[in-house]
């Protein structure tokens, strides 16, 4: 029978472990595919959820304890699933950090998943994620504004920011097509692991990548768009707001090339 996990620090999580983090908000995470036991970006992986605890409870987990964890999890499930795991601190939220709290880590294993296949519809909303640089937990904005797509038609949300730029999506990373070059919004964003492996392994491909402020204005003029995150690296996106995105296939193919030309890595 496939097993899946939850582990607080290596070992299986009590109904009392896991109670307050119930309630709690104060803590970040990470995401991944795992395939054969082994992950894309893991470096990516490991220096998010070190420099998030360093931004967040002054202090990280060493990468070898993470890795240990991470192993312990992947050994009592299939080689392929999803992973989450997430970093909070023993001190609670709404209280003053204690400096000798150690961060504890939560991982939680279930089936995977490659996302959907699109192309997508994307509504527009004023939104700026609080902290937008760490992917941190208790963020209702993004299934609230989810909701209000659904409700209007869409398939899901993307964010304006203050100054109307297009910065990120519900749960994606957007990513445009100029015909000759990848473009990324210029915004206050969550950069995503995926995010950061297509670009560097763009840039080994030789492709030209710019990044610029994207508003609604410009969208006509642009030949393409996508949305990527943890479970792929492209989801076609057909629509922004009210405006038509043109169909792209051969970026779709490049950003996937890409993707798959990082070489997967086991904890």
């Amino acid at each position: 029978m496939t097993s899946y996990v939850v582990q607080r620090d290596g070992r299986a999580a009590t109904a009392e472990e896991l109670g307050p983090l119930a309630f709690a908000g104060y803590a970040h995470f990470t995401a991944m595919q795992v395939r054969g036991g082994r992950v894309r970006g893991l470096d990516l992986h490991l220096e998010r959820l070190r420099s998030a605890s360093v931004e967040l409870f002054g202090r990280a987990l060493p990468d070898e304890r993470v890795l240990s964890e991470l192993r312990t999890a992947l050994e009592a499930g299939p080689s392929d699933l999803s992973l989450r795991a997430t970093v909070h601190s023993p001190t609670g939220e709404f209280r003053v950090p204690d400096p000798d709290a150690e961060p504890e880590l939560l991982v939680r294993t279930g089936p995977p998943t490659n996302g959907p296949e699109g192309p997508l519809s994307l509504a527009a909303f004023p939104h700026e994620r609080v902290v937008p640089e760490i992917k941190h937990v208790g963020e209702m904005a993004k299934t609230y504004y989810l909701r209000k797509a659904v409700a209007q038609g869409f398939d899901d949300a993307a964010f304006l920011d203050g100054r109307g730029r297009l910065s990120e999506a519900s749960i994606w990373n957007l990513a445009f097509w100029d015909g000759t070059s990848v473009v990324w919004p210029e915004a206050a964003m969550l950069g995503g692991t995926t995010m950061a492996i297509v670009r560097r392994q763009l840039d080994r491909l030789g492709v030209p990548q710019l990044t610029r402020e994207i508003t609604p204005a410009d969208l006509p003029a642009l030949s393409g768009s996508v949305v990527m995150n943890s479970w792929t690296p492209g989801v076609p996106v057909h629509r922004i707001a009210d405006t038509k995105i043109p169909e792209a296939p051969s970026f779709l193919e490049l950003l996937h090339r890409a993707y798959e030309n990082e070489p997967p890595t086991a904890p």
